[in-house]
């Protein structure tokens, strides 16, 4: 199944700077496809809508521009802002959408797939998807057995940020399993340092360190019961979770700011405490995703790799390796010729790869030639995320109803910021957490 491929593979020498692409198409082996598909969009337009500004949006610009190039396609694409739903939902009812969207929750592909307002794209990009991407990917974006998504731009957000001086003069090494993790803190905070900064403030980061123990304590499978509410909050497998999660936010002396510091601190400022100061940092871990190493590159003095690194969330209790992802989806809102092209383009490795030269991205397909990543923080990141196979899954909290799993001080967010503030009464917590998601999900609760 190596259509897309053999369509798409000279777009990466176009990229690179390659000065004659017919010198490419000389070399044989599927160059007449190639050719073929060359300028067979002359004349359309084809419109994407998603997030991005700034970089990112300069960035992928540049996948724009190369389909353009090959295709011979008009590209257009709209900053819609965060709200993507509030600028797209209009343009639906009016019968005006654009040709493909980036969504950045699952929650959205399913709530426009409910509307009626996406194309499946099992006949246009499934074969790219299934050679390019784990199963998982697909099952995730499978509704009534159609496939209406490709997933992307990926979020590791399974790493642990540390200073680099810190652990060095504290003689600590990077921690592998959570026991490990557990006994360098306690290292640490007798070396002076405190050892976790945490960004508690932003409830997201509390949901993001949950989940990652979660999946560790209860596997893959009851991740996924848990994300769709087939077992519920009460159930044990979570004040598992929950107890583990204790181990570090009930001592305040290993928290940079004690509890009520924490509750107050934002995630950049979680960073900051870490960084900011690489030589006499605030704390010496703060845990969230790759996207950490923006901040600590864009808002701190630290230089990644020498003050600044990370690694993989620790295993408990002998788990397997396991990333919990987030991300950009690409759907497809109309039925055109363009929109169908753009969509198995962006399925295939050759489209991520332009982005991953310039960094800033991670693609969550196995197909990516790693060595393209500009960096060996980034490299690594991508290597894990992609290491984690099939034991990879999505963000619980943004599969969750949003007024369960996306809302500022309610639900998960809020329930486990009272968690932080009190994490002795497990069972209460569980429960609250039950009644909160039979609530989002019409069951009522209580």
């Amino acid at each position: 199944m190596d259509r897309g491929h053999s369509r798409w593979k000279g777009l990466l020498a176009s990229l690179a700077a390659f000065t004659l692409i017919a010198a490419a198409c000389g070399d044989g082996g599927g160059d007449g496809e190639e050719r073929e598909a060359a300028g067979d969009l002359e004349g359309q337009t084809v419109e994407v809508a998603a997030v991005w500004t700034g970089a990112e949006q300069e960035r992928f610009q540049m996948i724009l521009d190369a389909f353009g190039e090959e295709t011979g396609a008009q590209t257009t694409f709209t900053s819609t802002g965060d709200d993507i739903a509030a600028v797209l939902g209009p343009r639906i009812e009016a019968g005006d959408p654009p040709d493909l969207a980036i969504l950045p929750q699952p929650g959205l592909v399913t709530d426009f797939v409910d509307q009626g307002a996406l194309q499946p794209i099992d006949d246009v990009a499934g074969d790219e998807v299934d050679e390019n991407f784990p199963s998982s990917w697909r099952e995730l974006f499978t509704h009534d057995g159609q496939l209406y998504g490709v997933f992307f731009k990926a979020a590791n957000k399974s790493t642990m940020w540390y200073s680099v001086p810190t652990f060095q003069n504290a003689g600590v090494e990077p921690p592998e399993d959570w026991d490990a993790l557990q006994q360098s803190a306690q290292t640490i905070s007798d070396f002076g340092v405190t050892p976790y900064s945490i960004g508690g403030g932003d409830g997201w980061t509390l949901s993001d360190w949950f989940e990652n123990i979660y999946i560790r304590v209860a596997g893959p499978e009851e991740y996924d019961q848990l994300a769709t509410h087939e077992i519920p909050w009460t159930d044990q497998s979570v004040k598992d979770a929950l107890t583990v999660f204790a181990d570090v936010v009930a001592n305040d002396e290993l928290i940079a700011g004690g509890t009520n510091g924490a509750l107050q601190t934002g995630f950049e400022d979680s960073v900051a405490q870490v960084f900011a100061d690489p030589q006499n940092p605030d704390a010496a871990i703060v845990y969230e995703g790759d996207f950490v190493a923006g901040v600590i590159s864009g808002e701190t003095n630290a230089q990644l790799g020498q003050d600044a690194d990370f690694f993989p969330f620790p295993s408990i209790e002998g788990s397997e390796p396991s990333v919990i992802a987030g991300g950009d989806t690409a759907v497809l809102m109309k039925d055109s010729e363009g929109g169908k092209a753009l969509i198995e383009f962006l399925a295939t490795p050759e489209a991520a790869e332009i982005w991953a030269r310039e960094g800033g991205f991670i693609s969550p397909s196995p197909n990516v030639d790693t060595s393209v990543y500009p960096d060996d923080i980034t490299r690594r990141a991508a290597e894990g995320f992609v290491e984690a196979g099939e034991n990879a899954r999505f963000d619980l909290s943004d599969l969750q109803p949003a007024e369960f799993g996306a809302t500022t001080g309610e639900g998960i967010w809020g329930l486990l910021q009272e968690f932080v503030r009190n994490p002795g009464d497990v069972d209460a917590i569980s429960q609250q957490l039950e009644d909160a998601a039979g609530r989002a999900y019409g069951g009522g609760g209580g």
